[in-house]
């Protein structure tokens, strides 16, 4: 179904606006990523959770490319899969549900869940040692970054309760052999994580590709620095570096 097709304002007086803003700012993220070449055309998702006391989140429908969501488009499911409200009529891709729902399930603070199949997220992902302390963006991650080994397509839900155990209370993992995973309160959270860890991996192959010997940080310094960027998400910077991203998109400048 086309974005044409749909009856915006019938959706609007059914849905509280903090649905109306939460579906504004997914669709926002999803569309910064496309700008930023973060998609792998129809695949991979982004959800966030639907205020209120329901356990409902939004994720894209199955068949739309990142920059054809609209907040009019994204699907609300429960927890258990149930579509809630599908406006396209084009379901959800059950891969993204298993990932996604077993995370806001286990996780009633991460309110964001983002993931992505990024050449450079694969890149690292593969490789043995995975995120290396070679750069400021990677100290971001430092003793902050979780592991889960690839086991097939993410299809059977008791893979559920692994993803969950190797995410812990981390907001940051390497799905290996796969691509990236970051999660926050907010969707501003989540995608600065996001953001700083998909830097991180472009810097890792780059300077890996130089055929060069990598200086690895001490642990002392990346946990310095680390500390350093706990400290901007209690003050809430990623805001600064959301609305700055939103003023980009909004002038087509990215």
């Amino acid at each position: 179904m086309s974005t044409e097709t749909l009856d915006v304002t019938s959706l609007r007086q059914r849905i509280s606006e903090g649905e109306w803003q939460a579906r504004t700012k997914l669709a926002q993220a999803y569309h910064l990523a496309a700008k930023l070449r973060w998609t792998d055309h129809i695949y991979t998702h982004f959800s966030l959770r639907v205020p209120g006391d329901k356990p409902h989140f939004l994720i894209n429908a199955f068949g739309q490319t990142f920059d054809e969501i609209q907040a009019e488009t994204l699907v609300k499911i429960d927890i258990d899969g149930n579509i809630i409200d599908d406006p396209t009529g084009l379901g959800i891709n059950l891969a993204g549900f298993v990932i996604h729902s077993a995370i806001h399930r286990a996780r009633p603070d991460a309110h964001a869940v983002l993931h992505t199949h990024t050449a450079a997220g694969i890149g690292v992902s593969a490789q043995r040692n995975g995120l290396l302390m070679i750069s400021q963006h990677s100290t971001r991650f430092h003793n902050r970054l979780g592991y889960h080994d690839y086991e097939g397509i993410a299809l059977d839900l008791d893979e559920q309760q692994r993803i969950v155990a190797d995410l812990g209370d981390l907001n940051a993992l390497i799905l290996r052999n796969h691509g990236l995973l970051t999660s926050g309160g907010s969707i501003e959270e989540a995608f600065y994580n996001l953001y700083y860890l998909e830097r991180a991996c472009q810097a890792q192959l780059a300077a890996q590709s130089g055929g060069a010997d990598l200086i690895i940080l001490p642990d002392a310094v990346s946990e310095k620095a680390a500390q350093a960027f706990d400290n901007s998400i209690r003050q809430r910077k990623y805001q600064l570096h959301w609305d700055a991203y939103i003023r980009q998109l909004n002038r087509n400048a990215l």
